[in-house]
């Protein structure tokens, strides 16, 4: 049974990384999975994170929903969906020291794609379907797709608060999607149901302050402190499988 501190650190990393996602642009949900795996252990990191990713997203759908550009949004999620559920049956299946190592991988892989796609993409169906596809089966094995799905929305020059919503959109039917998988072929119990939706809720406070309290920030000094941490703990989880 996961102990009480064990549910503090979470709540308050929770907390922290979503801040930290607010200031850098990135980042957040990619610095909770190594905390989540050593808390939680490999089996069930993914379905819990995903569980706090679905309620942060599920509040920033709510702040713009009648900006969401459905038209992009279902391009988008053609790809995704079944690239996120075949994700999700991969991460119930393959041995959890190989998940470890694999999320190690996707860690590193992001950063860098993150910080060297200083161009933005190609504006078209085309960035849409393989943006998605990408997106969706990282997300299902690893948790996250990191910055490519935000790179995609990037390139279609919505304004802020319909990119934001937009974007969340295709997350929240992945997420749905992944937590309706998981639930059925991990150990998905309730007591890690409640930790995810608590998670979540940290999140989005965390979220709340990000916004008004990180305005002065040096955000590409900022970017490039979050970008070695995740570095530095991908190497970690590659190198050591757990």
């Amino acid at each position: 049974m996961i102990s009480t501190t064990s549910i503090a650190v979470l709540l308050l990393c929770s907390f922290l990384a979503s801040i930290v996602s607010g200031a850098a642009g990135f980042g957040g949900s990619l610095l909770l999975l190594p905390v989540v795996t050593f808390c939680l252990g490999a089996e069930v990191a993914v379905p819990v994170l995903t569980i706090a990713q679905l309620i942060g997203n599920l509040a920033r759908v709510s702040t713009g929903f009648k900006l969401i550009d459905w038209k992009s949004v279902g391009l988008f999620s053609l790809t995704p969906l079944p690239l996120a559920a075949l994700g999700a049956f991969g991460f119930a299946l393959f041995p959890k020291d190989l998940v470890t190592r694999l999320i190690g991988v996707a860690l590193i892989l992001l950063v860098l794609i993150k910080l060297f796609l200083k161009k933005d993409l190609p504006k078209g169906k085309g960035t849409l379907l393989v943006g998605g596809a990408l997106t969706g089966g990282l997300s299902g094995l690893c948790g996250s797709g990191g910055p490519i799905g935000a790179a995609v929305f990037l390139s279609l020059d919505l304004a802020p608060v319909a990119y934001i919503a937009s974007e969340a959109a295709t997350a929240t039917l992945m997420h749905v999607l992944k937590t309706v998988i998981y639930s059925k072929l991990t150990n998905l119990d309730l007591t890690a149901l409640l930790i995810g939706l608590a998670m979540g809720l940290a999140m989005v406070a965390g979220t709340y302050v990000a916004k008004h309290f990180i305005k002065k920030m040096e955000k590409n000094k900022f970017q490039k402190y979050v970008a070695v941490l995740l570095c530095m703990v991908g190497v970690y989880m590659l190198v050591a499988g757990a």
